[in-house]
């Protein structure tokens, strides 16, 4: 894959994720979320419709990590469908090089089916993901990224 196709779908992924916390409502003064300077990141596993999803025997590929919910009403989708896109402009061989994995931030309301059923609508490349509150917490961590749940009043379709 090339370098530059790579540092492209990277721009895409961090501007889009960039777009998602400039929309989103600000959290109370006193519920100010930490902020990460230098995210580690490393391995992790959780678990996926077809069993657990281990990073470490993904080791050679370029993974593509989204955290998202299935009840999300516009960023996660519209930010999933640039994934595509991206990703769709890779050739075979490039699939075969990459991984996407969304992780679900809200395993409470994400099985491991909904999360498949969810992800398919996207692209055959993306794989969801989802543990306890706490495994999901420490990835998310891992990776810097920062999340929490505002309810949206009178949603018809129990968005938060």
């Amino acid at each position: 894959m090339s370098e530059r196709l790579l540092m492209s779908l990277f721009f895409c992924l961090f501007f889009l994720s960039l777009s998602a916390v400039a929309g989103a409502e600000a959290p109370r003064q006193d519920e100010v979320l930490e902020q990460v300077e230098a995210p580690p990141g490393g391995d992790f596993v959780l678990a996926s419709v077809n069993g657990p999803l281990d990073t470490r025997q993904l080791r050679g590929k370029s993974i593509f990590l989204y955290f998202g919910y299935t009840r999300c009403p516009d960023v996660c989708p519209t930010s999933l469908s640039f994934l595509t896109q991206a990703l769709s402009e890779l050739s075979d061989e490039e699939l075969r090089k990459t991984v996407s994995i969304f992780v679900s931030v809200d395993p409470q309301h994400d099985t491991v089916e909904s999360l498949a059923d969810y992800v398919e609508y996207f692209h055959p490349n993306l794989v969801g993901v989802t543990g306890t509150e706490e495994a999901v917490a420490k990835v998310a961590k891992q990776y810097g990224a920062q999340y929490y749940e505002v309810e949206l009043e009178g949603s018809a379709f129990g968005y938060a």
